[in-house]
């Protein structure tokens, strides 16, 4: 399929009109039918609708509008961001990060940015979900990868991976050796939990299992700075939450274990998330190589084997 025959389709789409078309691409018009009609017969179906007193894209051309018109917007992005690159010209995009996302994402996908795209460096900024999204919309950060799919119209967001959520107590806790604990079991237990606007998923998700084992919460403390979780689980009998990725920390003396949360498993989608009219093509290489880049071995609810000692600041802060 020819590039210049999405062109043709596309300004036929926009004008509704083959004249004006036409004199927009700088062709004759019978050129440009031409090339419609060469577009349709290798699809193999009708993307134009004329009569003598209307032009209108069937429903098919209305489908493959959308596709085509992403197929000539992200090939005009490569080609900026190509020129860029040969020019010599460096771009950074502004990337906020949990530590999720530091463990099963970001290796690779800078990995993949330095081969693919050397013109493009990554400024990292690692914070909780909350403070990530409100610094995208308020333009401090390019990227964000955090927590839940976000619900403002002017960010859009793709789901990357799902990671489930364990309690984390102090080594002296009746907990700290047992292998798994349902859910319904922190009835009627203290806990400690990060204010809602700091990781609003990871709130919810801890909610809402309770909700599902027909519990109440019986909520101690909530905290919003990043060592204050391990603090308190450390040096009170209450109860704290972390993402599965606690477990790639190496075991250190903290007086902290984890224990694998069960019967729900809450579980927390990881997202990369941009906003919705950022078309800056360091923006878009950063893209493609969190979808290409893959990801370091997730971890499954199951593979959390039992209690594993870990560090209190680090863990629990960047969720």
């Amino acid at each position: 399929m020819e590039f210049r025959y999405l062109e043709s389709f596309l300004a036929i789409a926009d004008e509704l009109h083959f004249g004006r078309a036409a004199r927009r691409l700088h062709i004759a018009q019978p050129s440009l039918s031409q090339q419609l009609q060469r577009l349709e017969k290798e699809l193999g179906v009708v993307l134009v609708a004329r009569t003598s007193h209307e032009v209108r894209l069937t429903p098919a051309g209305r489908v493959f509008e959308a596709e085509a018109r992403a197929i000539v917007e992200r090939l005009a992005k490569a080609g900026d961001l190509a020129r860029a690159t040969a020019a010599g010209r460096v771009g950074t995009v502004r990337v906020g990060f949990n530590f999720p996302a530091g463990q099963h994402v970001l290796p690779r996908t800078l990995q993949r940015l330095a081969e693919d795209h050397p013109g493009v460096a990554a400024s990292l900024w690692e914070k909780r979900s909350g403070p990530q999204l409100s610094g995208l919309l308020a333009g401090e950060l390019d990227v964000a990868l955090v927590f839940g799919r976000p619900l403002s119209a002017r960010l859009r967001s793709r789901s990357l991976l799902s990671l489930p959520l364990v309690a984390v107590v102090g080594d002296d806790h009746p907990w700290a050796r047992r292998e798994r604990v349902a859910f319904r079991e922190l009835a009627g237990r203290p806990c400690v939990l990060f204010r809602r606007d700091e990781s609003p998923a990871m709130y919810d998700a801890i909610v809402r299992a309770a909700e599902d084992s027909g519990i109440s919460l019986t909520i101690a403390a909530e905290v919003d700075d990043t060592g204050a979780t391990g603090v308190v689980v450390s040096t009170r009998p209450v109860v704290g939450f972390a993402s599965a990725a606690v477990r790639a920390v190496q075991p250190s003396a903290q007086g902290l274990a984890v224990v694998p949360l069960v019967d729900p498993v809450p579980m927390l989608s990881l997202h990369v998330v941009w906003r919705a009219d950022d078309r800056d093509p360091v923006v878009e290489a950063f893209l493609d190589c969190v979808e290409t880049g893959g990801f370091t071995e997730a971890v499954e609810p199951g593979r959390v084997a039992g209690a594993v000692p870990v560090t209190g600041a680090v863990p629990v802060a960047h969720a």
